[in-house]
């Protein structure tokens, strides 16, 4: 914290907006002006002394050295003109009050008494193997607990040796990214797709192929004329458009890994969050074949910050992996999060907090969906709402996307754009919008659809 008010007050100096001779205010007014403690604000000031920044006079106070500023680096690469902020982010527009971002999960629900009891458990003395470096593949009695949680409910057929745990899909796409590229350089992705996934392939070197969907997922034919070896593909809830993947295209798509020798990358994400109907098996327990990788991760159904997820390796790219020498990297998840959350697993939390969290995320959809139909009804068309976190809303009024987003923010909604879902970007429909309601309340999901409603349908009303 001490280093984030130094750069604070380096920056004003650099800019100018501290002047020279400008007096710094005590260490007394500072810290009960920003609520810290008075040692944190010492020591911000002691840097700006030794760097030079600063002089103490005595019986005075801090007070700005005269500067030449036009030799110092500039916190912006030119001083009259900052750095663009991403029309994405929040935090910088005061106006928005309801936020419908994909992503955000129910902070409410989460068991943090249980949590805490079992992660102090990890703390003591009989548990001292937690304080070194671990498996490199992830604690064993956990992959244990995720290889038996997959079976019952997805029917995942697997071993702990084949499960390897890090942080965050990103990170394990890119260990899987390493495996791969002896065998190929393109990949297939669904047409629109996970952006980011699609820039973690082209990070490590992969051409993406973009592959269209049909009513039920992907084309396969198109797969098939892509000349690709290895597609990713998210069968359980298509991202974005939420289609789920019939078991008949499932057995086209396993056929076509085995007429090709391919890898299918099954990202099997928001599965646990179905809400018409039974889940459909996995590619992955479908697959006789052992062509499928299998993804999957805690953060829609714990927190998004205990960065824990995991991946599931055939046979063939284990032994690659072990070949090659990644079971000496160091484990990217904190030893004590993976003990706590195999004893969460083990003692039936898991499953039980699954079960909560579908009814709530349930009920949340529901209100959303209703409020949406009820206002807006036949001017908007609803897609995806059989599963997931999120839905999107194609808008009958005549706006395009931006100017969609425009109008919520207007209104203090903060609604968010589809089109980087597509690698053809021209291809993308031109008014259509992603709707996120994990993170937010019931209240707040119904208020943030009214304020929608005046904005697309009743612009000229800013009253809000």
């Amino acid at each position: 914290m001490y280093f984030q008010l130094y750069q604070h007050i380096k920056k004003d100096i650099i800019r100018g907006k501290l002047t020279a001779k400008t007096r710094l205010p005590s260490i007394r007014s500072l810290s009960s002006h920003l609520h810290i403690s008075r040692n944190t604000v010492e020591s911000a000031y002691h840097k700006l002394i030794d760097e030079g920044y600063v002089q103490s006079k005595p019986r005075s106070g801090l007070y700005v050295i005269e500067l030449e500023l036009d030799k110092l680096p500039l916190p912006y690469p030119n001083k009259r003109k900052p750095l663009e902020v991403s029309k994405q982010v929040v935090a910088t527009n005061p106006k928005i009050q309801y936020d419908f971002r994909y992503g955000d999960v129910d902070n409410e629900h989460f068991p943090l008494a249980t949590w805490r009891k079992l992660s102090n458990q990890c703390s003591q003395p009989e548990h001292v193997e937690l304080f070194s470096y671990g498996d490199s593949q992830g604690e064993h009695g956990l992959r244990v607990e995720i290889a038996k949680y997959l079976y019952d409910s997805r029917g995942v057929n697997c071993s702990a040796d084949q499960i390897i745990i890090g942080a965050g899909i990103q990170y394990l796409l890119s260990l899987l990214s390493a495996l791969m590229s002896t065998d190929s350089n393109s990949i297939a992705m669904e047409e629109p797709g996970y952006d980011v996934v699609r820039k973690v392939f082209r990070h490590n070197g992969f051409q993406i192929n973009p592959i269209p969907l049909e009513k039920d997922g992907l084309n396969i034919q198109n797969l098939y004329e892509s000349k690709s070896s290895i597609v990713y593909i998210t069968p359980s809830h298509q991202f974005p458009y939420g289609m789920v993947m019939p078991i008949a295209k499932r057995m086209q798509l396993l056929k076509w890994a085995a007429d090709h020798d391919g890898i299918i990358i099954e990202d099997d994400y928001d599965s646990e969050f179905r809400y018409v109907g039974k889940p459909i098996p996995s590619l992955q327990s479908l697959d006789t074949n052992n062509h499928t990788v299998y993804l999957g991760t805690f953060s829609k159904c714990l927190l998004p910050s205990l960065r824990i997820a995991y991946m599931i390796l055939p046979p063939k790219l284990l032994e690659l992996y072990k070949k090659q020498g990644y079971r000496l990297y160091d484990q990217t998840v904190s030893w004590f999060h993976q003990k706590t959350l195999e004893l969460f697993m083990r003692n039936g939390h898991w499953e039980a907090h699954i079960r909560k969290m579908r009814k709530v995320y349930h009920r949340k959809q529901s209100q959303l969906i209703e409020k949406i139909k009820e206002l807006m009804g036949e001017q908007v068309t609803i897609i995806g709402q059989n599963a997931g976190l999120h839905i999107l809303l194609r808008v009958h009024n005549g706006m395009i996307e931006e100017e969609l987003i425009r109008a919520a923010a207007d209104h203090g909604v903060k609604v968010y754009a589809v089109s980087p879902f597509w690698e053809k970007q021209s291809q993308a429909e031109a008014s259509m919008i992603q709707i996120g309601f994990g993170g937010l309340s019931s209240e707040d999901i119904v208020t943030g659809i009214q304020s929608l409603y005046r904005a697309w349908f009743y612009p000229s009303n800013t009253n809000h």
